[in-house]
């Protein structure tokens, strides 16, 4: 009895086994023509050794493992420049008081042309809309005055001559400067850029022993997408290298009728009492000279405000007349009647 059961046993499992491998079959059958084509490109790309590390065709974020991405190149301690051989992003945004506007922004464009840079964004207000009620603080006096705001692209190599240019013909009153390290992305993009060309020439020589129209298909869509991102790495790669190659200058220009001054050393208290005492004067001489200035400028309203108040006077005083001798009259009527009656 325990035979026949042992026997039963084996014969429903062998049974099952057979179904379960036929139910396979079919469904690899089913995926097999879909999938050939893709699993014969995969297994005819080779590795490529990109010097850090090996790559395969594919999906850029999916075929570099951590691990193996390219690292920031290393820079011995041995007295050399740390930023040579770097990638780096060059910003500087100057604030210029001058006192002759057109002499210094003439001189800004002239010596960046001479430099090998050039301007790339230029805005000029020539202060047309002027408003004599109007005080600038930071020009100084009453009116605004002249202003420009300018981005310039200078060579890297040339820019402290630049700046140092700038700094002698105009009061800087305002500096800051910024250097962005981009060496990592740069080499990864190259790196990228490098394995998705050889992915682009084993491709063409796949399509030239494809054989089928389906085989085609896939190929060009694979090479559409693989130039499209070679295109795309190539273009920030251009950009990259613009940033680099030319530091960016953003830089205002204003014009001033009294330079703001730079103290160089702490003053003593009699210093800055008497510069304060002479401020003071300057103030009210000023106020003095302004309140002329607004005085003589605001004069016709003055006459106009003079001749309308001295007309509604007129008029009041004419109606005033006017009731008192209406009202004598008839005061005079009453008593007429009064002594007639």
């Amino acid at each position: 009895m325990k035979k026949l059961w042992k026997r039963l046993f084996i014969c429903g499992a062998g049974l099952t086994l057979l179904l379960t491998g036929c139910g396979d079959g079919n469904k690899g059958y089913d995926v097999y023509e879909s999938a050939e084509i893709q699993n014969n490109a995969i297994a005819a790309q080779p590795e490529i050794d990109t010097g850090m590390g090996m790559y395969y065709f594919g999906d850029v974020d999916d075929y570099v493992e951590e691990t193996e991405k390219p690292q920031e190149p290393a820079v011995e301690n041995s007295g050399q420049d740390a930023r040579e051989g770097r990638k780096l992003i060059r910003t500087v945004r100057l604030s210029v008081e001058t006192l002759e506007f057109d002499s210094l922004l003439s001189y800004v464009q002239d010596k960046t042309a001479e430099l090998g840079g050039y301007v790339e964004n230029l805005n000029v207000y020539n202060g047309s809309s002027y408003d004599p009620y109007y005080y600038d603080y930071q020009g100084g006096g009453y009116g605004q005055k002249r202003n420009a705001s300018l981005v310039l692209r200078i060579p890297k190599d040339k820019l402290d001559d630049f700046l140092t240019e700038v700094d002698t013909r105009g009061n800087v009153t305002d500096r800051s400067e910024q250097e962005e390290d981009v060496t990592l992305d740069y080499v990864d993009l190259e790196s990228h850029k490098k394995v998705l060309l050889a992915e682009q020439e084993r491709l063409l020589e796949m399509m030239e022993q494809a054989q089928t129209m389906d085989e085609l298909i896939t190929l060009e869509s694979r090479l559409s997408d693989i130039r499209y991102q070679i295109e795309s790495m190539e273009s920030r790669l251009r950009t990259y290298d613009n940033q680099i190659t030319y530091a960016t200058v953003y830089l205002e220009l204003n014009e001033v009728v009294k330079l703001t001054p730079v103290e160089t050393e702490e003053q003593t208290v009699w210093e800055r009492m008497g510069e304060g005492f002479m401020d003071s004067l300057a103030n009210i001489g000023n106020f003095i000279q302004e309140f002329f200035v607004y005085f003589v400028i605001s004069l016709p309203y003055l006459i106009i405000l003079l001749i309308v108040a001295a007309l509604l006077i007129w008029f009041v005083f004419f109606l005033t007349r006017r009731g008192e001798k209406k009202a004598a009259a008839k005061l005079r009527d009453k008593k007429t009647e009064a002594e007639a009656g």
